[in-house]
């Protein structure tokens, strides 16, 4: 199986996140990148974009230029709304297998996606056709599907922290407090204009309070694990650094348990799992040294107030939550280690 080869193509090439695909695709021994495709820029090489990709790779191209008879995967890192057109246009002609970036195929009701992403969901036939995958909770089940939704990066701290402890009854649901700061590339290439006149890069700024999309994927995920209905605060906001997230996460410990059964729970739900450190009680951690990993920090704290715990969670909100997470994605698709192209 670590001989095979994947003949890949990326749409949607020159944003952060499928520059960051690419160079990490660039290395996995069995990534075939055959196209490289955005709406600009055709004909130039991705390295003018990332000079970190160092491999002769395909010239940019437009999608329609791919022959869909050769392609195993297509990773798609498009604005919300574009994949899920293109994967209804070739799932049913093709076998080729998807792993969407976007939000398209994270919500398993449609009318929910509509209510967050303001229009109409344009394949509807497919969402249950798909699979919402982080790759520590989702193991051999992928195999079976032909969509991936990549979660989003949010999303992906947060219930890496969360749903061990609320499948075992640990943490009260009713009373979870998440604060998010993540770096500006969040926001995408264009965050410049998103946040004009908000001094973005030399000041911390809230954004979302109360309506930020990523709720959705938390409203549909968390209460997956927990028999109580969820009710959280989330708190996102953008700070002066380029990538990473760290979010803070108050929870209180149901009736007979404490921090310590919380801290053995996370080590004992991730003991084998190569790209998740749980530290130990009261470790300030920080996102300095989870940055341009697949890696995931969690430490668990003490609080002033003995009815609450803190517990950090920090990623690289490009790699783990984003490009890396679908290649580790692909790893569990293919048979191949998950640590392959990502260590």
């Amino acid at each position: 199986m670590l001989s095979k080869k994947i003949n890949i193509a990326i749409i949607g090439a020159t944003g952060y996140v499928g520059l960051d695909l690419i160079y990490l695709l660039s290395r996995h021994p069995n990534a075939n990148i055959k196209y490289i495709c955005a709406q600009k820029k055709i004909g130039k090489s991705i390295n003018f974009f990332d000079k970190r990709i160092k491999k002769k790779l395909p010239k940019i191209s437009k999608s329609k230029k791919i022959d869909w008879n050769i392609i195993d995967l297509v990773f798609l890192s498009l604005p919300n709304g574009q994949a899920q057109k293109l994967i209804k246009q070739k799932f049913f002609k093709h076998k080729t297998k998807f792993i969407d970036l976007s939000a398209d195929f994270r919500l398993s009701n449609s009318r929910m996606y509509k209510v967050w992403y303001k229009k109409n969901h344009s394949a509807k036939q497919l969402i249950n056709k798909s699979l919402y995958s982080i790759s520590e909770f989702v193991k051999k089940k992928i195999t079976n599907y032909r969509i991936i939704a990549n979660p989003g990066c949010y999303p992906t701290s947060i219930q890496l922290a969360l749903c061990p402890l609320l499948k075992k009854g640990l943490i009260d649901p009713k009373r979870i407090i998440i604060d998010s700061k993540s770096g500006y590339s969040g926001a995408g290439k264009n965050f410049k204009e998103k946040f004009k006149h908000k001094n973005i890069l030399s000041s911390v700024h809230a954004y979302g309070i109360f309506k930020h999309r990523h709720m959705s994927e938390l409203d549909q995920e968390l209460k997956k694990y927990s028999k109580i209905k969820i009710k959280y605060v989330f708190n996102p906001y953008l700070i002066p650094m380029f990538r990473g997230i760290l979010s803070s996460i108050y929870v209180e410990p149901t009736k007979k348990n404490n921090i310590n059964k919380i801290f053995l729970e996370l080590k004992r739900f991730y003991k084998k799992e190569k790209f998740i450190k749980v530290h130990k009680i009261n470790t300030q951690i920080g996102t300095g040294s989870v940055i341009n990993t697949n890696n995931c920090e969690i430490s668990i704290c003490k609080t002033s107030n003995k009815n609450k715990i803190l517990i950090l969670s920090a990623i690289d909100n490009l790699v783990k939550g984003a490009s890396g997470q679908a290649v580790q994605n692909m790893n569990l698709m293919y048979g191949f280690k998950q640590t392959t192209g990502l260590k």
